[in-house]
């Protein structure tokens, strides 16, 4: 400090391990650094130390400097002060070892009069005071030659162009840092605008942009931060980097957790790669450590710039001698891969992909016979990364490509290796690879992806009954093959497949009952299941099934009540055994477990109010209680309910129009406000609002003609529009719009005889058709 401080141009005084006597005539002198190693001296003598405490513990007051003393005596001399103070110390009665300075009491009750850290000074005209720890808190010494709080305070005091507030947030967020959140420096300022150094400000360093920009995070996103962080045993700093530079002002809760844990393991992955990747260059060697700690301090930019002059200098020498070319590839190879690593930790995927594309060129001209194992292993991991990366940005054709490449890989390894667990990966790149057909549309390629995966899977799962993940791997898959065959109308075949998926799921939870996860995967399965059971018209068994969902997703509920996503489970399950009650005619059921879904989603959108999930959540809310109140025939309620539902359902829309699921919802609450309308004579109104809803719902069907139910959707549009012209006396306009829906609704049934809703559909279509013919 003393260094700092002169550097700066200030005249020092600097007084150290003096009582009080000599401490006030230090402050008369003029500024001072003070210390009072009490408890190193006490260590040094054990023979006095109960003499010490004793003495402590009686004149703890008269000994003491008061802080208010100092405060007056540097508003006397200067127009304005600084006071900072690095003693907010434990309580000096209960010694917490490494931590901070103490002393054990032996008096009765003198720990109760004690409290840790400082109180609140209150601000005083023209004086900062800067504590390092808040109040009532604690502040540790550190295991270096200085303290976070002084180390931070010498580092960053001279910050060129910056108002001394902001050097001292500086000050604040390195100590929060590099605490891991244990310690927060605390300031209260009654300056008026000060500068401390030259008046020119330029670009700060990254790091230090890093930490003024943490200090502008809320607390609910610092409470998550240091959650995660702790999860995964790593430092705040390349949290808060990612966090900002994902700009995730706009995500939702879980989304936030979800890219802050994506984050998390990215970082997790380079760190550990960094500290076992070999290289014989020092020089390289020397930068990859230089970026790995600033990867530490969340300075992403910094770290890959290192990577990048560690890249630079592989290239040159691989270029320059011929001998070095396999070598030095590889290691620049090895060194953009770690580059990438922490560009995805920065969730920056445009330049985590760029290094995996420069990974995977080099090992092309490397060549697969100079590829060691560990080279081998982390061109498989590159393809990987590159696949997930290009299907999280959308370019589902090079996702492909990525995953066919991994897909090849693999398929050679397995030839000359007979670890099940390539056997295993193999399969696991073809699931990856029907996601991509899937998302392209192409159901027949995914199908037998997902299909030669199962077989891959059946067999290295059996041949070692113990790896259970492996039949984890096993139900996943299953659960992708009954989505194929339930798109492709095989309801009875996609069934088989949820049952042996739920088999699986169930011996896995039963071997690891506390694991959320295992759990939650038995309720996607029931409800799976139970959907289907439900279009087959098998009533009974779907309810069974949803109520099995239930069960297990209110226990889940119970033991982590502010988990939101477990509680909007809940309120899911409560929405679709409400569907079930209705079709079953249980209106009052229903209606009572539509608004326990509505109350858990209302509460969860109180917390988090900026949740579209959950907005759409209450606006699907407010349509099924409109549902439940149109079949007790309580028209007002049914359409204030179904207003409230629209109401929310245009918002989202309007703020998303390229958002087809949000348009979806319009439509149907717009038909849904329509339908009361009709029944209580406004026909004109009725029929403006199902044209309307019938624009929106054509263009849905036109976009994308395999998409079923959008199809259904249309034909019900139709109908509607055909019962009012029937009764507005427009028989020819009528017989158009049953002729129209009638026509796709034969479609439908002919696709999927045995699906008792579609043919259902086709009886009415029928009978509305022969009325008007």
């Amino acid at each position: 400090m003393e260094a700092a401080l002169k550097k700066l141009g200030f005249e020092v005084v600097v007084e150290t391990n003096r009582d009080l006597r000599r401490m006030r005539q230090g402050r008369r002198r003029g500024a001072g650094v003070l210390f009072r190693p009490w408890r190193r001296n006490l260590r040094r003598q054990p023979a006095a130390a109960g003499r010490c405490r004793r003495f402590l513990a009686r004149c703890a007051e008269r000994t003491s400097l008061p802080l208010e003393e100092v405060r007056e005596a540097v508003a006397a001399t200067a127009k304005v002060g600084l006071i900072v103070l690095n003693a907010c110390r434990s309580d000096p009665f209960t010694a917490s070892a490494g931590e901070g300075r103490g002393a054990t009491a032996l008096a009765k009750n003198v720990s109760d009069k004690v409290r840790p850290g400082l109180g609140r000074i209150g601000k005083a005209e023209n004086t900062l005071f800067a504590f390092s720890a808040a109040p009532g808190e604690t502040a540790a010494d550190g295991t270096g030659q200085n303290s976070p709080f002084a180390a931070a305070l010498a580092k960053y005091l001279g910050t060129d162009g910056l108002e001394i507030r902001s050097v001292l947030t500086l000050v604040q967020q390195e100590v929060y840092d590099l605490t891991r959140g244990k310690q927060l420096p605390y300031v209260e300022s009654g300056l008026p605008q000060l500068f401390f150094a030259a008046s020119t400000r330029e670009q700060l360093p990254e790091r230090e942009r890093l930490l003024l920009a943490m200090a502008e995070v809320t607390p609910q996103m610092r409470d998550e931060v240091e959650r995660i962080a702790s999860d995964a045993d790593m430092p705040l700093a390349p949290l808060y980097g990612a966090l900002i530079s994902a700009d995730a002002s706009h995500l939702s809760a879980e989304s936030l957790n979800t890219k802050l844990r994506e984050a998390a393991d990215a970082f997790v992955k380079v760190r550990s790669e960094m500290k076992v990747l070999g290289v014989s260059d020092p020089q390289v060697s020397a930068l990859r450590q230089q970026a790995q700690e600033q990867l530490s301090l969340g300075a992403f930019n910094a770290a890959r710039a290192k990577l990048a002059e560690a890249a630079g200098i592989d290239s040159v020498s691989r270029k320059a001698l011929k001998a070095n070319f396999a070598s030095r590839t590889l290691s620049e190879a090895a060194t953009r891969f770690l580059s990438g690593g922490a560009a995805r930790a920065d969730l920056n995927y445009a330049a985590a992909i760029k290094d995996y594309e420069a990974v995977l060129a080099l090992y092309g001209e490397a060549g697969q016979s100079a590829l060691e194992p560990d080279d081998f292993d982390r061109q498989i991991r590159t393809q990987d990364e590159l696949g997930k990366l290009y299907t999280t940005v959308g370019n589902i054709t090079a996702a492909g490509r990525a995953f066919e490449a991994l897909r090849a890989n693999l398929e050679q390894r397995s030839r000359q290796e007979t670890d099940p667990g390539v056997r295993r990966d193999l399969a696991i790149s073809h699931t990856k690879l029907g996601n991509i057909r899937m998302a392209q549309g192409d159901l027949p390629a995914a199908l037998q992806n997902y299909q030669t995966a199962r077989a891959m899977l059946h067999e290295v799962a059996s041949a070692d009954p113990g790896r259970l993940e492996w039949f984890g791997d096993l139900a996943m898959n299953d659960d992708k093959i009954g989505d194929v065959l339930v798109t492709n109308g095989d309801l009875a075949g996609a069934s088989r497949v949820y049952q042996e998926s739920l088999s699986i799921k169930k011996v896995l939870a039963a071997n690891e009952p506390e694991r959320a996860d295992l759990q939650r995967d038995l309720t996607i399965s029931y409800d799976e299941i139970a959907r289907l059971a439900r279009a087959a018209g098998q009533l009974d068994d779907a309810q069974a099934a949803f109520e099995e969902s239930l069960t297990i997703r209110l226990a889940l509920a119970v033991k982590a009540p502010d988990d939101a996503q477990r509680q909007r489970d809940v309120s899911v399950s409560h929405d679709t055994i409400g569907d079930l009650k209705r079709e079953r005619g249980d209106a009052a059921g229903a209606l009572a477990a539509y608004r326990e879904g509505l109350g858990i989603v209302e509460r969860l959108l109180s917390r988090d109010p900026d949740n579209t999930e959950l907005k759409r959540d209450l606006s699907v809310g407010n349509t099924k209680i409109g549902n439940a109140l149109k079949d007790q025939e309580d028209w007002p309620a049914a359409l204030a309910a179904y207003q409230q539902g629209l109401a929310q359902a245009r918002q989202l829309a309007d703020g998303d129009p390229g958002n087809t699921e949000w348009q979806r919802d319009l439509s149907v609450s717009l038909e849904k406000v329509a339908g009361v309308l009709a029944i209580q004579g406004d026909r004109k109104g009725a029929l403006k609002l199902y044209l309307d809803s019938f624009v929106i719902v054509d263009r849905l069907a036109k976009l994308d003609p395999a998409n079923l139910d959008w199809q259904r959707d249309l034909s019900i549009t139709l109908s509607e529009i055909g019962m009012l012209k029937v009764k507005q006396r427009d028989i020819k306009g009528a017989r158009q719009a049953f002729q129209d829906s009638l026509d796709i609704r034969q479609q439908l049934a002919r696709s999927d005889p045995d699906n008792a809703t579609w043919q259902r559909d086709l009886v009415v279509a029928m009978i509305d058709y022969s009325q008007v013919a």
